[in-house]
């Protein structure tokens, strides 16, 4: 997904996010359901998640300088990070909390009717920017599967705006179906669990989202069919006798960098080894264009060896 799209699915995200907090809010002191008022929460922390994840591109494009001589492409993984942790400390914490207060105090629910209303318009808000950012992942994903493109992806603001409309939306049937059994039981403890399992629903989609963004962040390799291309073009390089090794590192979403390390002839020159490096330089940028540093290490196989043996003990 590009940075463009990546922002738009945020800003659509973030704009249906801030009138439904708002309006769930609202519904909640009117009514004093606990499960709206844990859906206002789960909004609101929402729209601040997306004005980190916008806050994480736009530092993202920083150039590189002499303190980060990689640039910043990392800062969107940082944030998505962070957008995590707060999605599970505030949005699965405070629901819980105001779940489990609320089946030991039960408070009667009144006019339901409003929360009805607020839930039916967040559901076709929420609705609608759910099926944006599906769209937009579709395109981006191609032939691999939901799980595999997640996994492999490495644009995480792909599928973290994903995750939270995908759980807003399961909350708000569940927060639905809470005030519904509450209303025609006059049980005011359902109220409460559906704020409990709107909580669990945060946590379990926060600690996904962690795991996911933990890789990118620490530095994942880039994908497995970019490693293996970018290995045999090495091993056609004519003053190249073996391939020992092709490391690589996101370091952006569209920063990959790229280190190689090859066994070069006996024979070959100083001239045929930079002419292999500037040819392999040129040959892997112009096919990947997210490669945007390579760095290729004369090693011969035996000395790779014996280094890669004594790092394996370390």
């Amino acid at each position: 997904m590009s940075a463009s799209a990546s922002k738009k699915v945020i800003y659509a995200a973030l704009a249906g996010n801030l009138l439904i907090a708002v309006t769930k809010f609202i519904a909640s002191a009117m009514t004093g359901s606990s499960a709206m008022l844990s859906e206002g929460i789960h909004s609101l922390v929402d729209t601040g998640n997306q004005g980190l994840l916008l806050y994480g591109l736009k530092q993202a494009k920083k150039p590189a300088s002499e303190d980060f001589p990689f640039g910043h492409g990392k800062e969107i993984y940082f944030w998505s990070f962070v957008v995590a942790i707060l999605i599970f400390a505030l949005g699965a914490g405070v629901s819980l909390y105001e779940g489990i207060l609320h089946i030991r105090n039960p408070v009667e629910m009144t006019n339901p009717l409003i929360n009805y209303i607020v839930l039916g318009l967040a559901i076709v808000f929420e609705g609608a920017a759910f099926t944006f950012a599906l769209k937009e992942f579709k395109a981006a994903k191609g032939k691999l599967s939901y799980v595999d493109a997640i996994k492999q992806g490495k644009d995480p603001s792909m599928f973290v705006v994903l995750f939270e409309d995908g759980a807003a939306m399961l909350g708000l049937v569940v927060a639905l179906i809470g005030i519904s059994l509450t209303q025609l039981t006059g049980i005011a403890f359902f109220d409460g669990a559906a704020s409990v399992i709107i909580g669990l629903i945060l946590a379990a989609t926060a600690a996904w989202m962690a795991v996911e963004t933990k890789g990118l962040l620490i530095g994942e390799s880039a994908d497995p069919a970019i490693v293996k291309a970018i290995h045999e073009m090495v091993d056609q390089i004519d003053a190249i006798e073996r391939t020992n090794e092709v490391l690589t590192m996101h370091m952006g979403p569209d920063y990959i960098l790229v280190n190689v390390s090859a066994d070069f002839a006996p024979d070959a020159s100083s001239d045929d080894v930079e002419n292999s490096i500037a040819l392999l330089d040129k040959k892997i940028k112009q096919r990947f264009p997210k490669v945007k540093r390579i760095f290729v290490e004369a090693e011969s196989r035996e000395h790779f060896l014996v280094t890669h043996e004594e790092e394996m003990k370390l």
